[in-house]
């Protein structure tokens, strides 16, 4: 069990990414013997050792140290890092304890916890919660797998104060205590097989997620969702649905185009759905999670419209770039799994120039190929997983598709092949770490590219 006093205790970080390089001077802060370790050299890491630069810690970077039954007091690993990996096991033979970032900083954290997760959708209804507490007047952290980790910020939300958690599958496999006040299930689609090997292991990292809560708690699932509405049952705290599709006798749900609030014998009006500012179907199963998860934690159905009317959404996701020669350019780069990129496609009802591809995570990319061939006037395939989504799309009969060289070719690629009123989109289905450090600087480059369009 972890010990908030870890001044002069032995401590191992394993991954020198973001959130690992958080952690080691976070700990060091603290008084820890921290060492930090990595299977890539300094010179193959990025930007994130620079902030441990004035920090007196040992590193091991491209070697590991060596484990032996206190060697160690603690380890802390980074949730890129699978613990299937010999390092860890070492630890488990010498009996070292492990746990990852989002535990560590709910053991610092003074304030209540929201945490969300989902395949799809966690950063934009992460960052719209966050939104909707500030409106609401309450100090508020936004934080975990969105932006910067918790454990660099945490101890500055005070009690009165929220911490809003985006929180991965990779991330709730290593947690112990670690309890939302409410904690949120968005939606359940396959991804991430290549670590979880099966859905039903998908599943079960996904609803770790509740397994601390008491029965004062709030647990907001997805009721349009089977894989999250079968949860229900097996959460310890008050389950609340929403749906998009459903009246429900208690929960978020939508009557006449409009968000409704009903919880035992009070229903409120929220905002129609035509005056949320976030467009397609995505986003108001985004929009209808934060209403829940609002609610549920005493914020007014007043703020919650307000906030809903004005929330413009996030980077990378359906972010509206620049329009050139009646061409509109769309970044999509957060879309790392088929069914994010179909809930993408499904957004527009314009002719699209799709530019797909990158690291594989074991999908299945049938389901996205038939859509393709419905909604894409062309394809423009890059990275390791081009060739496996061309033969998915040519199964299909689908053969308006082309192979970039490298990314920087796809939107010369693409602005050849676009017409006024088409819709050049970013959105990969894939992990971008065969060409990049993560999907912000894929984004990036893409929102780059389309800026010195005719510069």
């Amino acid at each position: 069990m972890w010990e908030r006093n870890v001044k002069d205790k032995r401590i191992l970080v394993i991954g020198a990414a973001r959130s690992g390089c958080a952690v080691a001077r976070f700990l060091w802060e603290k008084g820890a013997n921290v060492t930090l370790t990595d299977g890539k050299r300094a010179d193959q890491l990025g930007e994130a050792l620079k902030q441990l630069q004035d920090c007196s810690m040992d590193f091991f970077l491209g070697e590991e140290p060596v484990i032996y039954p206190g060697s160690f007091h603690y380890a802390v690993i980074s949730p890129g890092v699978p613990l299937d990996v010999p390092l860890v096991e070492k630890l488990r033979r010498a009996k070292i304890p492990l746990t990852g970032e989002m535990e560590l900083a709910y053991q610092y954290a003074k304030s209540s916890l929201v945490a969300i997760t989902g395949t799809n959708g966690k950063t934009t209804t992460t960052s719209l919660l966050g939104e909707i507490f500030s409106n609401a007047g309450m100090p508020v952290l936004v934080g975990g797998n969105i932006g910067i980790p918790l454990v660099s910020t945490v101890e500055s939300i005070p009690e009165n104060g929220v911490i809003v958690a985006e929180v991965s599958s990779f991330q709730l496999e290593t947690i112990e205590s670690f309890r939302p006040k409410a904690a949120i299930i968005l939606n359940i689609t396959p991804d991430h097989l290549d670590r979880h090997k099966t859905m039903k292991g998908y599943t079960e990292a996904k609803a770790r997620i509740f397994e601390n809560q008491r029965p004062s708690d709030f647990c907001i699932l997805n009721h349009d969702d089977p894989r999250v509405r079968k949860l229900a049952g097996r959460s310890p705290g008050k389950t609340v649905f929403f749906s998009q599709k459903t009246q429900l006798p208690r929960g978020v749900f939508l009557k006449n185009g409009i968000i409704t609030v009903k919880m035992d014998d009070d229903s409120f009006n929220v905002i129609g759905t035509n005056d949320i500012y976030i467009k397609g179907k995505h986003n108001l199963e985004n929009a209808l999670a934060a209403t829940t998860a609002a609610f549920c934690m005493g914020v007014s159905p007043e703020v919650i419209g307000r906030t809903l009317k004005s929330f413009p959404g996030v980077a990378h996701r359906l972010e509206f770039v620049r329009e050139v020669g009646g061409v509109s350019y769309i970044n999509d780069s957060k879309g790392t799994n088929p069914d994010s990129t179909i809930k993408a496609l499904e957004a527009f009802d314009q002719p699209i120039i799709l530019i797909a591809g990158g690291k594989n995570k074991g999908s299945d990319f049938t389901k996205l190929a038939k859509l393709i061939k419905k909604k894409v006037r062309s394809l423009i395939l890059v990275g390791e997983a081009g060739p496996v989504i061309g033969k998915a799309v040519a199964e299909q009969g689908f053969t308006e598709f082309m192979a970039a060289k490298d990314f920087s070719e796809t939107v010369s690629l693409a602005q050849r092949l676009a017409r006024p009123g088409d819709v050049v989109l970013l959105s990969p289905a894939c992990a971008s770490w065969d060409m990049f450090n993560n999907y912000e600087e894929r984004g990036d480059l893409f929102k780059k590219l389309v800026n010195e369009i005719g510069r």
